[in-house]
């Protein structure tokens, strides 16, 4: 949830109200019928397979499901830290001039 301002059109009066947040999706379907993931930094699709290859194809939703608690346990164990920082200071070299 996050909060946002509006104005109230009878009154003219600044109200904050709570609405859900849009969450979008790590995964995909592809042109060919198979499930594609992705893990996402910010806007930055982070390369989890080192060979330029930043999305990971799956057969089926069972898959997907494995998929997503292999990627919980990795990154609860501190293997996706190196990657994360990476893909941290990329994406602040965006910001500076």
């Amino acid at each position: 949830m996050h909060l946002r301002s509006v104005r109230d059109r009878d009154t003219g009066e600044i109200k904050r109200i709570e609405l859900p947040k849009r969450i979008r999706p790590w995964f995909f379907t592809s042109d060919n019928g198979k499930i594609c993931v992705q893990i996402k930094y910010g806007s930055k699709v982070i390369d989890v397979s080192g060979k330029n290859k930043p999305t990971i194809e799956l057969a089926n939703a069972d898959d997907l499901i494995k998929t997503l608690e292999l990627i919980k346990t990795a990154t609860l164990a501190g293997e996706l830290d190196a990657m994360l920082e990476s893909a941290g200071l990329k994406l602040r070299d965006g910001f500076t001039k």
